[in-house]
């Protein structure tokens, strides 16, 4: 295996090396997830109860990092040491030179996991991993024509379907995985949760196919769910809740809207932290460049009319969402299971995007 890998490469191996520094980089959270679990078993064993440290990238100091490395572990069929230091951008901009040493020498005793979102193949660093390290891309994956660079939906779907055997026990149709790609973008981790969530819809031998997507993933009202959160994130708050009544009378159920409605939110959820992020960091990015890394349609009109919905919900609703929609979700699940209350607190969630506060700057826009 070559020091620097696709996710989907790492994960399909049988066997793998692991190295002292393993870098696990790239924008899908859920594949980061993913590629350090494997690390952590290929590392520590199977045993999922073996302790190992844990660290805060934003906080944790060298020294504390090196400690915990070097530090000889008592427990695990290796005997290593695994550090992992998660959100570690802000770690890696203050202690560069640190790791840089660090690669130079030979530390077979522990072996440190760095999670980042930002990884850039020209520094001393990218060059010092690829070299002694190993490195995990964790992007969806793309293919290039010529000088343009595109989504490649054939390997993700194709990587759905393996995965839907492996880890679900379910066989999944090719045109099902596209369809399923095509309804919910490139949240891999919304993809695999409703891959597991269709397989108990199907017998041992019964596959998942279209049909089964599109009546459990959408209901047949996809079209009404997007209409319906472009109009809430918009402020025009009558018309959203004029839908989500049709919806209703339509006889569908407050849970089941909510995961299709909790979908469309998440991608402005996730570009707000994207962009957010990024202007903490000193990066120069536009809320385009966010939007698309977070899942949008990359053609002009679709960014464009996402932006400005992103404008119109603002930088402080949107930065709220994720603890907003789980909330929901917890008590849709609780004190709002019953289907009068449920409804209601849809209702609830789509009156509080009536006014829009502090957008993001649209100077910023290109």
């Amino acid at each position: 295996m070559a020091n620097t890998v696709h996710a989907f490469d790492f994960l399909d191996a049988e066997e793998t090396t692991i190295p002292s520094v393993c870098i696990v980089f790239g924008r899908d959270a859920f594949l980061r997830g993913l590629a350090t679990e494997k690390v952590r078993q290929a590392v520590l064993g199977a045993d999922t109860d073996v302790p190992y440290g844990k660290l805060a990238g934003n906080t944790v100091t060298w020294v504390d990092v090196a400690d915990e490395v070097s530090t000889v572990s008592l427990f695990g069929s290796s005997g290593r040491r695994l550090a992992v230091v998660e959100d570690a951008d802000p770690f890696v901009s203050r202690y560069r030179d640190e790791l840089e040493n660090f690669l130079e020498k030979k530390r077979p005793g522990g072996v440190l996991v760095l999670q980042v979102e930002k990884w850039a193949a020209n520094t001393r660093l990218y060059k010092k991993c690829d070299a002694t390290g190993l490195q995990i891309q964790c992007n969806p994956p793309e293919k290039k024509s010529g000088k343009k660079t595109s989504l490649d939906y054939d390997a993700l779907a194709k990587w759905f379907v393996r995965r839907a055997k492996v880890e679900h026990d379910a066989k999944l149709n090719v045109g099902a995985a596209n369809l399923l790609v095509e309804m919910l973008g490139t949240e891999l981790g919304l993809i695999d949760q409703e891959i597991a969530r269709l397989a108990l819809f199907v017998d041992i031998h019964q596959p998942i196919d279209e049909a089964l997507v599109t009546e459990q993933v959408h209901g047949g009202q996809l079209q009404e769910i997007w209409h319906l959160v472009d109009a809430a994130v918009e402020g025009k708050t009558a018309d959203a809740l004029l839908q989500l009544d049709r919806l209703f009378q339509a006889g569908e159920k407050p849970q089941k809207l909510y995961g299709q409605i909790a979908w469309s939110l998440r991608r402005f959820a996730a570009a707000t932290r994207i962009y957010q992020r990024a202007r903490r960091r000193g990066d120069a990015v536009s809320l385009r460049d966010a939007l698309k890394e977070a899942g949008f349609p990359n053609w002009p009109k679709a960014l464009e009319e996402a932006q400005r919905r992103l404008l119109a919900l603002g930088q402080i609703r949107g930065g709220r969402l994720y603890r907003q929609l789980l909330e929901l979700d917890l008590s849709l699940k609780g004190s709002h299971s019953h289907e009068t209350r449920g409804r209601l607190a849809l209702e609830k969630l789509v009156v509080s995007f009536s006014k829009a506060l502090d957008p993001p700057r649209a100077s910023n826009a290109r």
